[in-house]
C-alpha cells in the first residue's frame, strides 16, 4: 500500500511496508491508494525530491515488498539516474523492459547509454521508439546528439530540425553549435533543391552597356572568342571556360556585365549570391553549392555568375569555424577537382575586396584571369543617365555635362543623385500637384550634394595595389589612379 499525503497542490508520499517507512514530507491531508493504482507520472514528479543512500535504500526495500510495482521502480531508476549510478539505473530500466514496452523506461536506458558513451546503444533505442511515431523534442534531441557522437551528421541535422519543428523553443546549446552555422541566413525554411530557377536567357548584349569600351574589348579576347570559336581551343586541346574574377568598387555594373557576356554569346546564365548557397546547417551549403555548380554543366554552355565570391571563398586562415573551411574546400573541389567537368561552363566571380580571396583561388583553373572593373567612363555614365532618366519627366537635359561632372561616380551614385534630384523637384511640386520637369539644373545640385562612394574603395586598393602587389595583380588599379609603383 502506498499513501499520497498533499498539501494544497503538492502531493507527497509515505511507502508503507512492514518495517520500512519513507516519510518525505509532514503529513497535512492523508489519501489511500493501493500500490498498483498510483499514477505513473505522480510517482515520476517525486524524483525532484533530494535523493540519498538512505532514501534509494528505503526505495529498494519497498520494492522487495511489491517488486512488480511499475511505477515503483521507475521511480527508483530515474534517481538512480539523477544521480549518475548508471549500472544500477541501467539495472532497474532493464529490469522493467523485460516485463513491459515502458516508453520512461526506454528513454531511461538510452539516457544511461548515451551517458556511459554507448551511444550505439543509445541510438539503437531511440530509433526504435521514434519509428513507432513517438516523436518528443527531448528524445530527438537526444538522438540528435547521439547522432552526432557517432559521426552521423546529416541525420544529426534531420533529428534536430524534426524537434525544432516540433517545439521551436526546444533548442539545444551544443546542437546549435554544432549543426548551425552562425554567420547563416537564420531560417527555418528547408531550401528547396537546385532546379532551373536560377537559369536565364539573357537578351543583354554587349550594345547595351554604354561606354566601357576597354574592358569589352579585354571581355572579349578573354571570355567570348573563347566561347565563340571552340574548334580552335580543342585543337589546341584546351578547355572552353574557366574562371574569371571581376573586380572593383561596389556599383560599377560587374553583374550587368556578365549577364551581358552570356547574351553576347547566347548562352545561358545563372547568377546566385550568398543567400542561394549559405544554410543555417552544417553540410547544406556544400550541397546548394554543388547542386548549382550541376545546373551550369548540365546546360553548356552557361556562365556562371558568382556575386560576393569572397565570401564563399574567404581566406581559410582566418576562419574560426570548421564549417567555412569545408565550403571553401568544396568550392575549390567545384572548379577543378578531378571527376568534375566544366567544359562549356564559364565562372565569372564578382568581389570588392579581391585581398580577401583565399590564395588558391587565384591558382591555374581557378579564378586564374582576374579583370578590373572601374566606375564607368564618360561615355558610360552618359549611357547611365540616359536609360535612368527615360521614362522619367525631363526638360532639355545636357548628358554630357553631367557625365563631365560626375568622374568616378559609379551606377550606384548616379541612381543616388537622381533620387536626390528628384525628391528636390518633389518639394516644389506639392503647392500645385503638378509634376514638374528634370532640369540639368536639378541634377547639377543633386551632384553637389552626393559624394561618388568609389572614393573609399580606391583608398584601400591604393594601399594593397602599392604595397601588396608583387605578382602585379592590381597594377589596373595603379593605372587607372595615373600613379606607379
Amino acid at each position: 500500500m502506498v499513501r499520497i499525503l498533499c498539501k494544497d497542490k503538492y502531493p507527497v508520499l509515505i511507502f508503507v511496508h512492514r518495517r520500512s517507512c519513507l516519510n518525505l514530507a509532514p503529513v497535512y491531508q492523508q489519501l489511500t491508494l493501493p500500490c498498483n493504482t498510483l499514477p505513473t507520472d505522480l510517482l515520476t514528479r517525486q524524483s525532484s525530491i533530494i535523493m540519498n543512500d538512505q532514501t534509494i535504500n528505503n526505495l529498494r526495500e519497498a520494492l522487495r515488498h511489491s517488486p512488480d510495482n511499475i511505477p515503483l521502480r521507475l521511480l527508483l531508476a530515474d534517481n538512480l539516474l539523477q544521480l549518475n549510478r548508471l549500472p544500477e539505473a541501467e539495472q532497474e530500466y532493464t529490469y522493467i523492459l523485460r516485463n513491459s514496452d515502458n516508453l520512461q523506461a526506454a528513454t531511461g536506458l538510452a539516457k544511461v547509454f548515451f551517458r556511459r558513451e554507448n551511444y550505439s546503444a543509445c541510438n539503437v533505442i531511440l530509433e526504435k521508439i521514434i519509428d513507432e511515431g513517438r516523436q518528443d523534442p527531448d528524445i530527438l534531441i537526444l538522438y540528435a546528439k547521439g547522432l552526432l557522437r557517432e559521426n552521423d551528421v546529416a541525420k544529426a541535422i534531420e533529428m534536430y530540425k524534426l524537434a525544432l519543428s516540433i517545439a521551436p523553443n526546444a533548442t539545444d546549446e551544443e546542437l546549435d553549435r554544432e549543426l548551425r552555422m552562425t554567420n547563416a541566413t537564420p531560417t527555418m525554411e528547408e531550401i528547396p533543391d537546385t532546379d532551373n530557377r536560377f537559369l536565364e536567357k539573357p537578351s543583354v548584349t554587349f550594345s547595351d552597356v554604354g561606354g566601357m569600351e576597354g574592358l569589352k574589348k579585354e571581355i572579349e579576347l578573354k571570355i567570348i572568342k573563347p566561347l565563340q570559336h571552340p574548334e580552335l581551343y580543342k585543337a589546341y586541346g584546351k578547355k572552353i571556360g574557366g574562371g574569371i574574377l571581376l573586380y572593383g568598387p561596389p556599383g560599377c555594373g560587374k553583374t550587368f556585365l556578365a549577364k551581358a557576356t552570356a547574351g553576347q554569346v547566347n548562352a545561358r546564365f545563372i547568377s546566385v549570391g550568398l543567400n542561394d548557397i549559405l544554410d543555417m546547417w552544417v553540410g547544406n551549403s556544400e550541397k546548394n553549392l554543388h547542386g548549382i555548380f550541376e545546373l551550369a554543366r548540365n546546360n553548356t554552355p552557361c556562365v556562371l555568375f558568382i556575386d560576393e565570391v569572397d565570401a564563399l571563398g574567404a581566406s581559410r586562415s582566418d576562419m574560426k569555424q570548421s564549417a567555412g573551411r569545408h565550403l571553401i574546400n568544396q568550392f575549390l573541389q567545384e572548379l577543378d577537382g578531378i571527376g568534375n567537368n566544366n567544359d562549356g561552363v564559364l565562372i565569372l566571380g564578382a568581389t570588392n575586396t579581391p585581398w580577401n580571396l583565399d590564395p588558391a583561388f587565384r591558382r591555374p583553373g581557378r579564378f586564374d584571369r582576374i579583370i578590373f572593373v572601374p566606375p564607368p567612363d564618360m561615355a558610360g555614365r552618359e549611357s547611365i543617365f540616359r536609360l535612368k532618366l527615360q521614362q522619367k519627366p525631363v526638360h532639355n537635359i545636357d548628358y554630357h555635362l553631367l557625365a563631365r561632372k560626375t568622374e568616378h561616380f559609379s551606377g550606384a551614385d548616379i541612381d543616388a543623385v537622381i533620387d536626390i534630384a528628384i525628391e528636390l523637384k518633389l518639394e516644389s511640386s506639392f503647392s500645385d500637384g503638378i509634376p514638374k520637369p528634370l532640369e540639368t539644373s536639378d541634377l547639377l545640385s543633386a551632384i553637389k550634394k552626393h559624394r561618388p562612394s568609389t572614393q573609399e574603395w580606391f583608398v584601400t586598393a591604393k594601399n594593397f595595389a602599392m604595397f601588396a602587389n608583387d605578382a602585379g595583380l592590381y597594377d589596373d588599379v595603379l593605372t587607372y589612379l595615373k600613379m606607379k609603383k
